[in-house]
């Protein structure tokens, strides 16, 4: 299985430039991937905007302190904010409350308000995180990982084939794309713009269905019986039980200063 992905990307979220060695490549994927998960629980959980803006300052300092490159890593951050912005300017307007001012006769509510910086800091908190400890994983690494971690195999092998074969569906689409326009086809509002994307998207369906039977095809004949061979030895270290206590009093802190607070709001 190894083989099927190693030409796909080093890691499943790219870096900016050369990548420098920092104190995660120590540690166990496991330890990696359990600390994610550990803190997208407690952050979501989370409802006082003083302690998730903490918590999105953890997430900041992890990224300082692993060295990644920040104006890139910020940036596909900002991407993910653009799937999200529409719903966080639209809740003001529509969570009931106490009026701040009129846009066209529609009230800006400070509930609203409140709620989408809520939310807003939750989702920068932990894509964030997850970008850090899990994004700078090979994707091989992190579908062994995620074996060992007892998740099922159908959903590591999506995962590993989607990482290893989505940049080979993209090249398809640049040749098609480049196909079109030789034949002086542009981008333009009219029906036969709408039907020429059609098939497009319809020529790419059908391609990556002969793609993928043939794919099969050629594991089978390699002896695959749909088992993934663990390539590597996988064992939680003393760095791991440090970093495991790190994120216990990191998570323990935040829920303390959660009951602290009491409600926010």
């Amino acid at each position: 299985m190894g083989h099927l992905v190693s030409s796909g990307p080093k890691v499943l979220i790219g870096a900016d430039g050369a990548r420098t060695e920092n104190f995660l490549d120590g540690l166990d994927p496991r330890s990696r991937l359990l600390a994610a998960l550990f803190f997208a629980i407690l952050v979501v959980s989370l409802k006082s905007l003083a302690v998730l803006a903490l918590g999105f300052g953890v997430s900041l300092a992890m990224l300082l302190a692993t060295r990644l490159p920040l104006k890139g890593t910020l940036r596909r951050m900002a991407a993910m904010d653009g799937f999200i912005i529409f719903m966080l300017v639209l809740l003001p307007f529509t969570v009931p409350g106490t009026p701040l001012f009129f846009v066209f006769g529609f009230p800006f509510s400070l509930e609203g308000a409140l709620k989408a910086a809520e939310i807003a800091l939750k989702a920068n908190a932990v894509i964030l995180m997850l970008m850090v400890l899990v994004g700078t994983l090979e994707p091989v690494t992190l579908g062994h990982a995620l074996h060992r971690l007892r998740t099922p195999e159908t959903l590591v092998h999506l995962l590993m084939f989607t990482v290893r074969y989505i940049s080979v569906l993209h090249q398809e689409y640049q040749r098609l794309r480049g196909a079109m326009k030789v034949r002086s086809f542009r981008l333009r509002n009219s029906l036969h713009t709408y039907k020429s994307i059609g098939y497009l998207v319809g020529m790419m369906l059908v391609r990556s269905v002969d793609r993928s039977e043939r794919i099969l095809a050629a594991m089978k004949c390699r002896g695959f019986t749909g088992a993934i061979p663990l390539l590597d030895a996988m064992r939680f270290s003393k760095r791991d039980a440090v970093f495991a206590a790190l994120v216990s009093v990191v998570g323990g802190t935040l829920l303390i200063l959660e009951w602290g607070n009491g409600t926010a709001y």
